[in-house]
C-alpha cells in the first residue's frame, strides 16, 4: 500500500514522501494514528492545503520536544525487581515499566514513545531510546536493581564508565565487611585507650600513697621521739624514788 507520511518516520521517510508500505504496516499503525493517508489524488490534494499548517504544527512540537530533551537526555531512572544471585531477572521490564519509571522521574512519556529493541531481563544499568518527536530522541538510563543501595553502586559504576557488570551484591558486601572490620578495630582503640587510663590511675593511686607515707613520716617520728623521752623521765623518776626510799631505811 502506498502512503502520504504525515511526519517523519524513522527508516520510512520524511513529511509529504509518498512510500510504499506493508497492508498491516498501514491499517495497523500509520493509518490510525494519523501518521499517515492513503496515496490518492484526493488524499494528495488535500495534504497540499494542510502542508503550511502540518509543517507549522510540526515546528512548534519540535521546538518542545527539543526543550524537553535537553532536560531529559541521560536521566537514571530506578527500578527495583527480584533477581537470582547471577543477576537474572524474575520477569522482564517492558515499554509501559520505562515509561512509568520515566513519568516518576518528571517527564511524562507514554509506552508507544519507548523504543524497546530488546528484552531487558538482567540487573543492571540499560540505555533505552525515548521518542520524543519524530526528529528528536533521548537517551533514558534504566537501573535494574534489587535495592535502592543496590541502584546506586550500579549508577557509579556506569558514571565511571565502567562497561562490565557490577556485581553490586557484592560491592555492599565487601562494603559491610570494611564497616564491621572499622568498628572492630574502634572498640579495639576504645579498649586499649581504657587499658591505659586505669593503668595510668594505679600509678597516680601507688604515687598519692608515697606521697602521703612521706608526709607521714616526721610526725612518726617526732611521735617516736616523744614516747622515747617520756619513757626515760619515767626510768629516772623511779630511781630517784628508790634512792629515797633507801635512805630513809
Amino acid at each position: 500500500m502506498e502512503v502520504i507520511l504525515l511526519e517523519r518516520i524513522e527508516r520510512l521517510g520524511q513529511m509529504g514522501d509518498v512510500v510504499k508500505v506493508k497492508d498491516g504496516f498501514a491499517r495497523n499503525f500509520l493509518l490510525p494514528r494519523k501518521k499517515a493517508l492513503r496515496a490518492n489524488e484526493k488524499n494528495l490534494a488535500q495534504f497540499e492545503t494542510r502542508r503550511v499548517d502540518l509543517e507549522a504544527t510540526n515546528l512548534t512540537a519540535r521546538t518542545e520536544a527539543e526543550s524537553v530533551g535537553e532536560k531529559m537526555d541521560g536521566l537514571y531512572c530506578n527500578l527495583t525487581r527480584q533477581a537470582s544471585e547471577g543477576g537474572q531477572l524474575y520477569g522482564s521490564v517492558t515499554a509501559r515499566d520505562v515509561a512509568e519509571a520515566a513519568t516518576e522521574g518528571g517527564f511524562a512519556i507514554n509506552r508507544g514513545q519507548v523504543v524497546l529493541d530488546r528484552v531487558i531481563k538482567n540487573l543492571g544499568v540499560h540505555a533505552i531510546r525515548v521518542q520524543l518527536h519524530p526528529e528528536i530522541s533521548v537517551t533514558v538510563n534504566i537501573n535494574v536493581a534489587r535495592s535502592e543501595e543496590e541502584a546506586e553502586v550500579q549508577k557509579a559504576a556506569a558514571e565511571r564508565g565502567d562497561t562490565d557488570a557490577v556485581d553490586a551484591a557484592a560491592v555492599l558486601a565487601a562494603a559491610d565487611a570494611e564497616a564491621d572490620a572499622e568498628d572492630v578495630h574502634v572498640e579495639e582503640f576504645f579498649e586499649e585507650e581504657a587499658l591505659a587510663d586505669a593503668e595510668a590511675e594505679i600509678v597516680e593511686a601507688g604515687a598519692e600513697e608515697e606521697e602521703v607515707a612521706e608526709e607521714a613520716a616526721p610526725e612518726a617520728e617526732a611521735a617516736e621521739a616523744t614516747e622515747d623521752d617520756a619513757g626515760d623521765d619515767a626510768g629516772d623518776d623511779a630511781g630517784e624514788d628508790q634512792a629515797e626510799s633507801e635512805e630513809t631505811t
